[in-house]
């Protein structure tokens, strides 16, 4: 921005929680926002995401002493007395409690660290602090970044600020709690529980075992009413003989790599079988828990959604929270409930809670107009040409510049010969998904695509599915009931005769995780899979994040890298074309 004199800078954070991030609003228009992961490289890093801020900074062209707010998706102070009940109760480890009040201290401090760490005077930057509750803040970035002025919202989540649930109502500038659910209730916990069970213990491995879920039947699904109780007026229970965090402290850490310790107790290890080691495979039991884990958790979604609709009476509905990654739940609830449109953004997750503080006070508390709905998910990271140009100079990799319609069709002809793809264009998106500038593209009609990358690509489990990327006018020709997902955030069924056309991103159960392609919000992807579509009759890439068991790549250098390491056949960063060898076509390749 060129012009930034007296520009009212409002900087939105998650800090010293898993998923940190950083947005940047300028005035009520949101100018950027990622993730620090993205540039430290660490899956879900969490501490203070000084990195996300510095870039947030550099990309607006100002300094943090031009930052007049800062509005924080933490609220030490929200559930105080709960918090103190609990840990007298619990008798948390000394450690433990340490833990939790240097974290909270943190917090509390944030504007005298960001002040050092960006070399300002905190007692002369006049920077107002905000404190949001985290689950204000979810609700935040869903509804004021939806297309509706009113709707009915649900957050849900493992826990923050001592909360695991909400049920709102957002209404112009105005959002109304009806309800709370109260660690440590927690359906993100219940889920948490069973995914160590199943032999994955890292903080966010939860996609997993929706991702084996369909491959098993939900015979545990009586069972798994022991474990957590459905109550009347949309509420749960979760039985505390199965889970450790209702007993004594379990070990949390928000600093670089998150960890949570385990969370169930021998109780649920005896009802349910021994904890799945890294090296046994997966078996039909496995895959028989994670169907009814899944089964019940959908069952408690939807039971708060209908209970939702039943005291608001409004048919539109946001969505956030980190259960709502769970894009197969998601799917279900227009079809479940009688919410006719369901809207969620594209960091649903914690991430998110940076821009949704941030929209909280700008509409909440200031209650500024909102600005005309559209699209925002690409807003991180953008490479120059000079940058790409510089990263090449020192590959041996042959590389050559073309023409957008030139580079389409070199593309297109290596997916139609087989080939594996990484696509690197315009600002990174901000969440958990790929969605065309920071993408592994496939054929979707090669029957073993799928496996193909799994094994030599990304490296992980083979039960793990990919996504189609449709064009949105081809939506109701492949699927059924399905409508606008433009952030890959929901899944519904393939139609019976296109499965076999589509098969590397069906799944084993007749669905997909689709994304909606809009020319309007994704020119550049939408002409890609348009030229596809123009050869082969199919409107569909299998795509998949640019990554490899690591955050999605974010720069070309972290590109390259990523290309050279696996067994991509072909990378293209903007309008550069990276062979792994020499090409047969007719253009002129440069190598170093």
């Amino acid at each position: 921005m060129s012009n930034t004199a007296g520009a009212d800078y409002t900087l939105g954070l998650n800090a010293y929680h898993a998923d940190a991030a950083a947005a940047l609003f300028c005035g009520n228009e949101l100018v950027v926002a990622s993730e620090e992961e993205r540039f430290r490289r660490i899956k879900h890093w969490a501490g203070l995401p000084t990195e996300a801020i510095r870039f947030c900074l550099q990309e607006a062209g100002i300094g943090l002493e031009q930052v007049r707010k800062v509005a924080v998706s933490r609220h030490p102070l929200a559930r105080l007395g709960h918090k103190l009940v609990y840990a007298l109760r619990r008798r948390l480890w000394s450690s433990q409690l340490a833990d939790r009040v240097a974290n909270t201290h943190s917090i509390l401090s944030l504007k005298k660290q960001l002040a050092q760490h960006f070399g300002i005077s905190a007692n002369r930057w006049p920077a107002r602090m905000h404190w949001v509750e985290h689950h204000r803040s979810h609700l935040a970035s869903t509804f004021w970044a939806s297309p509706f002025s009113r709707a009915a919202l649900l957050s849900v989540d493992g826990m923050g600020d001592f909360t695991s649930c909400m049920l709102a109502t957002g209404d112009g500038h105005r959002l109304r709690v009806h309800q709370s659910i109260l660690y440590p209730h927690s359906l993100g916990f219940f889920y948490t529980a069973f995914t160590q069970l199943l032999g994955f213990p890292h903080y966010g491995d939860e996609y997993k075992v929706m991702g084996l879920a369909p491959y098993g039947r939900p015979v545990f699904l009586e069972k798994m009413h022991r474990v957590l109780r459905l109550k009347p007026e949309g509420q749960f229970e979760l039985t505390p003989t199965y889970f450790r965090h209702f007993f004594e402290g379990v070990e949390m850490s928000w600093e670089g790599a998150p960890i949570l310790g385990p969370l169930f107790t021998q109780q649920l290890v005896a009802d349910f079988g021994p904890v799945r080691q890294a090296t046994e495979p997966i078996s039909e039991r496995h895959c028989d828990l994670a169907a009814s884990v899944q089964a019940m958790a959908e069952k408690v979604i939807l039971h708060m959604a209908n209970y939702l609709h039943h005291i608001t009476g409004i048919k539109d509905l946001c969505v956030a929270g980190g259960v709502a990654q769970n894009s197969v739940a998601m799917g279900k609830l227009r079809e479940h409930t009688p919410f006719q449109r369901v809207f969620l953004p594209p960091a649903a997750h914690d991430a998110g809670t940076s821009i949704g503080s941030a929209l909280y006070v700008l509409h909440a508390l200031e209650r500024r107009s909102r600005s005309p709905f559209h699209h925002q998910a690409y807003t991180g990271y953008r490479a120059l040409d000079t940058e790409i140009e510089a990263v090449l100079g020192s590959t041996s990799f042959h590389w050559v510049r073309l023409e957008d319609e030139a580079l389409f069709e070199e593309v297109t002809t290596c997916l139609l010969r087989g080939g594996v793809v990484g696509w690197f264009q315009g600002r990174a998106e901000f969440g958990p998904r790929a969605l065309g500038n920071r993408s592994i593209l496939a054929d979707p009609r090669q029957p073993d695509a799928r496996q193909r990358i799994n094994d030599k690509i990304k490296r992980r489990e083979n039960f793990r599915p990919f996504a189609p990327a449709i064009l949105a006018e081809a939506v109701s020709e492949f699927f059924e009931n399905a409508d606008v997902v433009p952030y890959m955030e929901k899944v519904y069924p393939i139609r019976p005769e296109k499965r076999e056309i589509i098969p590397a991103v069906t799944h084993v159960d007749g669905t997909g995780r689709l994304q909606t392609v809009e020319r309007s919000n994704n020119p550049r992807f939408y002409r890609l899979i348009e030229v596809f579509a123009q050869k082969t009759g199919v409107p569909v890439l299998l795509n998949t994040s640019f990554n490899e068991n690591e955050p999605i790549v974010n720069r070309p250098e972290e590109a390259l890298a990523c290309f050279a390491r696996t067994h991509m056949d072909m990378l293209a960063l903007e309008n550069y074309l990276v062979y792994r060898s020499t090409p047969s076509t007719g253009h002129t390749p440069q190598a170093t």
